[in-house]
């Protein structure tokens, strides 16, 4: 044989093995579609009206120039500004031992439809779980489910991406709401 024809016969060779062993190698599925983590929590919100400083846990920090700090603009709440420091829970009893806090901030967005946009953590010290969950995304608040983006956390959630979806499990007026969040991380440490 000519060497000329042993090289080209070694190369068709290996190049079928690469071929073979990039098909026939297990692979991690980078874009893996079923969650890696799941949670589920119920954070309680109760808004200052002006009245009931000992139970809020949010507050009107920015307003239009026809609202005011302790009661929701008309127009659909267009430009308040909330921040909150709500209690989280396993239950949706608002009784019911504390496993962390939401901290963060909701911005209502626009005039004609009920909408705000989100960005708050979970926040974490507990035994069965240290550190916190991030969250940002836009809220359709008269969707029954909205999902909202997971974009990182601390701790025990290092890193974690993932989807949340918001439900609003109850209100009461302007004052009170419950949201049940499911929480699926797609990304985990």
């Amino acid at each position: 044989m000519s060497s000329k024809h042993q090289i080209s016969t070694l190369f068709l060779t290996i190049f079928f093995l690469l071929i073979l062993g990039c098909f026939a190698s297990p692979r991690k599925n980078i874009r893996s579609r079923r969650p890696c983590k799941e949670m589920v929590f119920y954070f309680h919100d109760i808004l200052y009206n002006g009245k009931n400083f000992k139970n809020a846990t949010a507050a009107i920090v920015g307003a239009p120039a026809w609202g005011n700090n302790t009661i929701l603009a008309n127009n659909n709440h267009f430009g308040n500004v909330v921040v909150f420091d709500d209690p989280i829970t396993l239950d949706n009893n608002l009784h019911s031992p504390p496993v962390g806090r939401a901290q963060g901030f909701y911005i209502y967005d626009k005039k004609e439809i009920f909408t705000a946009w989100l960005g708050f953590s979970f926040v974490f010290n507990s035994t069965a779980h240290k550190g916190s969950i991030n969250f940002a995304g836009a809220d359709p608040l008269m969707n029954k489910r909205r999902d909202i983006s997971v974009i990182g956390g601390t701790g025990d959630f290092f890193m974690t991406r993932g989807i949340a979806t918001i439900m609003t499990d109850s209100f009461e007026g302007e004052v009170y709401f419950r949201l049940r969040v499911d929480i699926k991380f797609y990304e985990c440490w």
